[in-house]
């Protein structure tokens, strides 16, 4: 019994499957829904939410302070003037408008 040099078929199919499946668990690994570059879309679309965030509670706080200084315990004349020019578009009396 004389064994040949080549290697057999079922060898050759059991490295095939195996190459192929790694290739595929590779890929899934890297672009698949849970892979690396989703990983890194997630993370840069959390900081820019983040921003967003922070940008929206600076305005809240801009508003509550307008809202407090334009209460009935805290009224701002300045800010009720500001308001009433830009809102209403009034003027004093002693003011020439120039168009």
């Amino acid at each position: 019994m004389t064994r040949s040099s080549t290697p057999s078929i079922g060898a050759f199919v059991f490295f095939s499957i195996a190459f192929a499946l790694s290739a595929y668990f590779t890929f899934a690994a890297v672009q698949g829904d849970f892979g690396l570059f989703r990983r890194v879309e997630i993370q840069a679309e959390a900081e820019e939410l983040r921003r967003d965030l922070a940008l929206l509670k600076q305005d809240i706080g801009q508003m509550e302070n307008k809202t407090r200084r334009l209460s009935d315990e805290y009224l701002d004349l300045d800010l009720l003037d500001q308001q009433a020019r830009s809102v209403l578009g009034l003027l004093r009396a002693d003011e020439i408008v120039i168009h």
